[in-house]
C-alpha cells in the first residue's frame, strides 16, 4: 500500500548530503519540521521549515534534553491512519500526521573515542532520537523512517517512482534498519557502562557489531558470510589490505589465529597458519631466519596457508616467500621492493597489520540461539609456580624454550603437542581426541622434515598426560625437556619414565585447552 507523504520531521547529527533530500521534499510539496542545528542548516540551504517549538507551541527545556518529546510529535507519528478512533482523537486535538522521519543519533561512540569527559559523554546519550525512530518504525504501515545518509538515494528513487509516496515494502525495510540502529546504539552505551564498571558478565549481555563488508564466502563456498567490528573505539580491524582478492571466512579465521600468535611473541617472529592451526612458528633476531624456520617446520602444510610476521618484509624475505604459494601474507609493513615482487602474484592477499591492536578482553562462541563468553587466555604460566619434578632440572635457556613451546600450545587446537628446537617449532600435533595421537603426529612431522633437530628438543602439552604412553613416545623421539600442566592421577608414572630416560619435566599448573 502506497502512503503519500505530507509532513516530514528531520533531526540530524550528521547533516551530510541532506540538501538532495530537501530538493525532493520541495518537489512534492512536503512540509518540514525540525529543530536546533538541523533547522538552521535547512534554512541556510534556502528551504522552508517550521521549528519544532513553534510547531508544538512548547519551548525546548532542560538544555535541549526535551524538545521532540511532545504528544503532538509522537501522536503524529504513531497514529494509525485507517483507525477511526485514532482519526477522531487526532481531529479533536487538531494534530497533523507526520509521515516521514529522517533522524540520526547523537554521536555517542565518536564522543567516547574523543574524550573522557563524563558529563560530555552522558549528554551524548540520545533520548529523543531513538524514541522518534522506534515510534516511526513501529508504525511502518503508515510512516517511513530514514536513519542513514546512504539511504537518501533509495528514498529519492522511491518518492520519484511513486510520485511523493512510499510503498509498504520500502517502509518495512527502513523500519528494520531503524530497529537495528537503536539496538546497536543501546548496546554500545550498555557496553561502555560495563567496561567502565569492569563488568564482563552482566545479567543481560548485548553483543553489537558494525558490518565491515560481505565476505567472498563462508567456511564453504555454499555458505554466505560477513564480518563485523565489535568494538567501542574502532570502526575497523586495524588491518589494511594492500592487494589481492576479497577475503573469505576461512581467510579471516586463519588471520585471527595468526594475529593471536604474533601478539604473544616478544621478539621478531613468524607464524604459518593452516585451517586455524599454527603449522610453524619461529622467533629469531634475524627476520629472514624466523620466516625460514617457521616454513621448514611443515612445508607441506604451509602450501596455501597464511603467513604472518611481526616485522617489516623486505626484498630478501619477499623473494623467499614468493617461491611458495600463500593465500595471505600479514606483516607490519612491506617495503617497496617487496610490494613489487608480490605484485606479480595476482590473487595473493597482502595485509598491513601495523595498526592492529589486540586488546579484546573476552571471546565469544555462538551456537544456534546461545553463546558462550569467556575472558581471553592471556597468560602462559607463572614462573613462580613452576615445578621441576624430575631429578634433572632445566637450565634458564631450557625454561625459556619451554615457555615458547607452551605459549604456542595456546593457539593449537586441542589436544595439542608442540615440539620445538632453538625457539622454532619442528613438529605440531593438533586437534586429536587422543593425546597419544597428537604426540605421534608431532613426532612424525619432526621426523619427516627436521629429524636431526629432534635430538635435545623441547615438547609442550596443552594438558596433562592421562597415561605415560605419550611421554614415552616423545622420549623415544629424542625430546629432552617436556613442559605440561600436570595434575593427572598418573603423574608419578610420567615422572618416573622421565627420570629413567634422564630427561627434564616441568609442571606449570596451567592448562591451555583451545577448542
Amino acid at each position: 500500500m502506497s502512503q503519500k507523504i505530507k509532513n516530514a520531521l528531520i533531526s540530524l547529527s550528521d547533516k551530510s548530503d541532506i540538501e538532495k533530500v530537501l530538493k525532493i521534499l520541495s518537489k512534492y510539496h512536503i512540509k518540514i519540521i525540525s529543530s536546533g542545528g538541523t533547522f538552521k542548516e535547512i534554512k541556510k540551504l534556502g528551504y522552508n521549515c517550521t521549528e519544532i517549538s513553534k510547531y508544538t507551541k512548547f519551548e525546548e527545556m532542560l538544555d535541549g534534553r526535551v524538545k521532540t518529546l511532545h504528544p503532538k510529535i509522537h501522536a503524529g507519528i504513531l497514529s494509525k491512519r485507517l483507525d477511526g478512533k485514532h482519526k477522531r482523537e487526532m481531529n479533536k486535538k487538531k494534530y497533523n500526521y507526520i509521515d516521514l522521519i529522517i533522524v540520526n543519533l547523537y554521536p555517542f561512540k565518536e564522543t567516547i573515542r574523543k574524550t573522557k569527559n563524563y558529563k560530555k559523554i552522558i549528554e551524548n546519550i540520545d533520548i529523543g532520537g531513538p524514541t522518534l525512530l522506534r515510534g516511526a518504525a513501529k508504525n511502518f504501515n503508515d510512516v517511513v523512517v530514514i536513519t542513514d545518509p546512504k539511504d537518501y538515494s533509495y528514498l529519492i528513487n522511491e518518492l520519484n517512482r511513486n510520485k511523493g509516496a512510499t510503498t509498504l515494502k520500502f517502509r518495512e525495510q527502513m523500519a528494520s534498519k531503524a530497529f537495528g540502529l537503536t539496538a546497536y546504539y543501546d548496546s554500545v552505551i550498555s557496553n561502555w557502562f560495563n567496561n567502565k564498571l569492569n563488568i564482563i558478565f552482566p545479567n543481560k549481555k548485548t553483543i553489537f557489531g558494525n558490518k565491515i563488508t560481505n565476505l567472498r564466502y563462508g567456511e564453504n563456498p555454499h555458505q554466505k558470510s560477513s564480518i563485523y567490528v565489535n568494538d567501542l573505539f574502532d570502526n575497523d580491524l586495524g588491518l589494511k589490505k594492500l592487494k589481492g582478492k576479497n577475503l573469505s571466512y576461512n581467510n579471516y579465521n586463519d588471520i585471527f589465529t595468526g594475529l593471536g600468535v604474533l601478539s604473544s611473541l616478544k621478539k621478531s617472529g613468524s607464524v604459518i597458519i593452516k585451517h586455524a592451526n599454527p603449522a610453524g612458528v619461529s622467533i629469531n633476531s634475524s627476520p629472514y631466519k624466523s620466516f625460514k624456520e617457521s616454513y621448514l617446520s611443515d612445508p607441506v602444510s604451509a602450501f596455501g596457508g597464511v603467513v604472518g610476521c611481526n616485522f617489516k618484509i623486505n626484498k630478501k624475505i619477499a623473494k623467499e616467500m614468493s617461491k611458495i604459494f600463500f593465500e595471505v601474507i600479514l606483516a607490519k609493513k612491506f617495503d617497496n621492493d617487496a610490494l613489487k615482487i608480490f605484485s606479480r602474484k595476482k590473487n595473493l592477499i597482502l595485509i598491513d597489520t601495523s595498526k592492529f591492536k589486540n586488546e579484546k578482553e573476552y571471546q565469544i562462541k555462538q551456537f544456534d540461539n546461545s553463546f558462550l563468553i569467556q575472558d581471553q587466555n592471556k597468560i602462559i604460566f607463572k614462573k613462580k609456580d613452576l615445578k621441576f619434578v624430575t631429578k634433572l632440572k632445566p637450565t634458564k635457556k631450557e625454561i625459556r624454550s619451554a615457555e615458547f613451546a607452551f605459549n604456542i600450545c595456546k593457539f593449537v587446537k586441542s589436544n595439542s603437542i608442540v615440539i620445538t628446537n632453538n625457539f622454532s617449532t619442528i613438529g605440531i600435533g593438533a586437534g586429536q581426541p587422543s593425546r597419544l595421537d597428537s604426540c605421534k603426529i608431532a613426532v612424525q612431522k619432526a621426523k619427516q622434515f627436521q629429524p636431526k633437530k629432534l635430538k635435545k628438543s623441547v615438547a609442550a602439552s596443552d594438558a596433562f598426560f592421562p597415561f605415560a604412553d605419550g611421554v614415552k613416545k616423545l622420549i623415544k623421539a629424542g625430546v629432552k625437556v617436556i613442559v605440561q600442566p600436570g595434575g593427572s592421577i598418573r603423574d608419578k608414572e610420567s615422572i618416573a619414565l622421565a627420570n629413567k630416560a634422564k630427561i627434564k619435566m616441568i609442571f606449570t599448573g596451567i592448562r591451555h585447552f583451545n577448542h
